[in-house]
């Protein structure tokens, strides 16, 4: 849920040579937000929001830094917090805009990363997907969440339970939010191996169901899982590198451990991915094959209409000169010829079970 916060006071914003402002001009901050708070030493401030925003935008000393989290914020909103924190142009363009590919990016003393956020949606088996981007600086956090899924109100409150670990500065609230969504992921992959495993059985099984679209829903759900996991192994793999000097020294380590999580994720979801591809094809194979089994039956019901029509049609011809019609035991025998033929024509095609 989205709280109205009115940053009435005015709030020193030092703009960034780009935006062609003075360095003095001061910004009126107006922002629809879901928290917004001030940390030394991994203790949050008793400080107003306006009070945060205002000392944030007049500089930080060292141990003390701010978390802004924004949900679907607008232009205007997005852009007076990049100008107080200096936020590259273009990565505040792609926090924008929802359904980005995941990715990480580094300017000038800063990170920008994108992850999909997924959920799994218990009465209608389905999986949802969101999107947040995290930008981070020396002293400062914005989290910008675009959609329902996964919401960080339960995640602060976690952290600023564990004073110690936000001690470590903002590397520390990164973490901590991807370590959660790759958590989710793995929550999901576990339902989804559930809903593989059921449809398996039902198309595979005696019955032998056709699923065909309930296969297709899953598979394009698997794929999705994909999408969100895929490119994330080459930006966690960074992380645990750091090479831009970012991140915590005893943080630093357990990127790594996210990494080895999303390769896991992701091992899962091709495996998930590769089984969905064969169940299909199963699936469509007895389609077939009951199709061929209908069609086998047609014609041999087909068959055995076949020679009483053609009997039938032949006495039915207007001629004159027909020897069996003076015979007074043609009907009798024309009658029997045809039962004897048609049980005949059924224990055969009984024998090759086509009836």
């Amino acid at each position: 849920m989205l709280y109205p916060l009115s940053y009435g006071g005015l709030a020193e914003a030092r703009l960034s040579a780009a935006s062609g402002a003075p360095c003095n001009n001061r910004l009126k901050v107006v922002l629809m937000i879901v928290d917004c708070a001030l940390y030394r030493d991994g203790l949050r401030a008793p400080m107003g929001q306006d009070a945060v925003l205002e000392q944030s935008m007049s500089g930080l000393e060292g141990g003390q830094f701010v978390w802004v989290g924004l949900v679907d914020p607008t232009p205007e909103e997005l852009g007076r917090l990049a100008a107080g924190f200096g936020m590259h142009s273009l990565a505040v363009e792609d926090a924008l805009t929802a359904h980005q590919r995941p990715k990480l990016e580094f300017y000038e003393n800063q990170l920008f990363m994108v992850v999909r956020t997924l959920g799994y949606d218990d009465p209608t088996s389905q999986v949802e997907s969101g999107e947040v981007a995290i930008f981070m600086g020396e002293h400062f956090v914005v989290t910008v969440r675009h959609g329902h899924v996964h919401p960080l109100l339960r995640l602060r409150a976690a952290l600023e339970a564990e004073p110690q670990r936000l001690a470590h500065g903002p590397s520390a609230i990164l973490h901590a939010v991807l370590d959660s969504v790759v958590d989710d992921y793995l929550s999901v992959v576990a339902e989804l191996e559930i809903d593989t495993e059921q449809i398996e059985r039902e198309v595979l099984g005696e019955g032998n169901a056709t699923r065909t679209s309930d296969i297709y829903l899953l598979k394009r759900e698997i794929i999705e899982c994909r999408q969100a996991t895929h490119p994330l192994i080459v930006p966690l793999h960074a992380l645990a590198r750091d090479e831009q000097r970012l991140i915590h020294d005893d943080i630093q380590p357990f990127f790594a451990d996210i990494s080895d999580h999303v390769l896991r994720a992701h091992d899962i979801i091709e495996g998930l991915n590769e089984l969905m591809t064969a169940v299909l094809n199963a699936s469509l194979a007895h389609l077939q094959l009951r199709q061929n089994e209908d069609m086998r039956k047609i014609s041999a019901w087909v068959a055995l209409a076949a020679v009483p029509t053609m009997v039938a049609g032949i006495y039915g011809m207007n001629f004159q000169h027909m020897p069996e019609l003076s015979w007074p035991w043609a009907y009798p025998a024309v009658i029997g010829f045809l039962i004897i033929e048609s049980l005949g024509l059924v224990w055969y095609f009984k024998r090759n079970h086509w009836l």
